[in-house]
């Protein structure tokens, strides 16, 4: 029996955070104690400020819920260095939450045992990641959080979002979906104004507020939320068109590109066709130039203009 009051309670508490609820009989087995015992332990975290429900009757028992203030998680050497890590990688390479992933980094590491900050040490330097391109529109962590928990709950939300053309406008969604697509983040949402499916750049969304209706949870068509997303931003409008017939198949080129998905068509064996339209030049030239294959391209003149420039500077550098 364990009779260490204090580390029956840390037992006790780590057991609440692995399962949403345990009945008394199944924590007086794991604890080798009474289901008395187990009451005065989870009274004894209360008092400690662990928000622990408890319900009667045949199918009763404990589980830790939400509280106001969050109190300090216990985590077993694994966890601990998977998080670790996870901080780590979005202090160097998520847009907009660095400064935040580092504060919470620090408090991490003060209390983490030496063998473990010897593994996330190691991890860490074995592992690098590559910036390809200027880092995009911030990500704002406490939009994400709040996003994300309406996603999970499936809860109505209003916010404004100011479009393309700079115009601020109030929307009421369901949200279904964050999702990521090189810098940006997206909220894949059906607005119950419109009654369709919309994508919001988070980076255009400002004063997001939970209504607190839930609904019930709406599919997305064809039930894979990246697809749908990849394929609405392959379908958007853009400022610049460029489609490139590249005669090369089209699972070589998408081996070579990064983030076209749905834009690259074969059109036979050896031959695809390759939509690198977008809002930024410079973008199309980099799309373009990963090709690695000859082709012929339909664009827009400022494209043609600008990638006639790009061509004379490199000319003259290497001349």
């Amino acid at each position: 029996m364990t009779s260490d009051t204090t580390a029956r309670a840390l037992r006790l508490l780590s057991l609440l955070q692995t399962r949403r609820e345990w009945s008394g009989s199944d924590l007086a087995d794991r604890l080798d104690v009474t289901v008395r015992t187990v009451r005065r332990d989870v009274d004894r975290l209360r008092e400690l400020g662990y928000p622990v429900e408890s319900t009667r009757g045949h199918a009763g028992g404990y589980r830790l819920s939400s509280g106001t203030d969050l109190p300090p998680l216990l985590l077993d050497d694994d966890e601990a260095v998977a998080i670790a890590v996870a901080l780590r990688t979005a202090a160097g390479g998520l847009s907009g939450i660095e400064e935040t992933a580092l504060g919470a980094l620090a408090k991490l590491e003060q209390v983490l045992p030496r063998r473990l900050r010897g593994q996330v040490g190691a991890l860490q330097a074995a592992v690098a990641g590559i910036t390809w391109e200027e880092r995009g529109p911030r990500a704002d962590p406490a939009l994400l959080a709040t996003l994300a928990a309406a996603c999970r709950d499936h809860e109505i939300l209003t916010f404004d979002y100011t479009t393309r053309g700079g115009t601020a406008t109030p929307r009421r969604v369901e949200p279904c979906h964050l999702v990521a697509s090189g810098t940006l983040w997206y909220l894949l949402a059906h607005d119950t104004g419109k009654d369709d499916w919309r994508l919001f750049r988070l980076d255009r969304i400002s004063h997001a507020l939970p209504t607190g209706r839930r609904v019930p949870p709406r599919p997305v068509p064809g039930d894979d939320p990246a697809a749908f997303v990849a394929g609405r931003l392959s379908a958007a409008p853009t400022r610049h068109r460029a489609v490139a017939t590249v005669r090369a198949p089209a699972t070589s080129v998408r081996a070579r590109t990064r983030g076209l998905g749905t834009r690259i068509r074969p059109v036979d064996d050896d031959t695809c066709v390759v939509d690198a339209s977008d809002d930024h030049l410079p973008r199309i030239a980099q799309t373009l130039a990963g090709l690695d294959a000859d082709y012929t391209l339909d664009a827009d003149p400022e494209v043609l203009g600008h990638l006639r420039a790009t061509a004379h500077r490199t000319l003259r550098a290497t001349g």
